[in-house]
């Protein structure tokens, strides 16, 4: 069965950092682009960045440009969103998701989903 992970979540004054990790079991991890999507009350799940397997491309929302980096890292089964300059327009509710080989930054593409993990900026 598939498994994800997330942790790294918390409360952060605007203006700092946050790293987020997704652990996966290694029969997710080979072969299945990751991505993070985040979900703030009462709006829609949203794409915010994806990595293709094994790491040649990234893909970003508009949004955290230069601000996010998605990396992983193969040999832990687990990939990682470092969130900086932080803005309280990111507090939301984010998820680690898999599915196979490409990256598509549709939400009801992505056939695996962690249970979330909070991140509040503060003002």
């Amino acid at each position: 069965q598939v498994q994800l992970v997330e942790s790294g979540g918390g409360l952060v004054q605007a203006g700092g950092s946050l790293r987020l990790s997704c652990a996966a079991s290694e029969r997710t991890f080979s072969n299945y682009a990751m991505g993070w999507f985040r979900q703030a009350p009462g709006k829609e799940r949203e794409f915010v960045a994806a990595i293709s397997w094994p790491a040649g491309r990234t893909e970003y929302v508009d949004s955290v440009k230069g601000r996010f980096t998605i990396s992983r890292d193969n040999a832990k089964n687990t990939v990682y969103l470092q969130m900086n300059i932080l803005k309280p327009e990111d507090t939301a509710v984010y998820y680690c998701a898999a599915r196979k080989y490409t990256i598509v930054t549709v939400t009801t593409s992505w056939a695996y989903w962690g249970q979330g993990t909070q991140v509040t900026v503060s003002s």
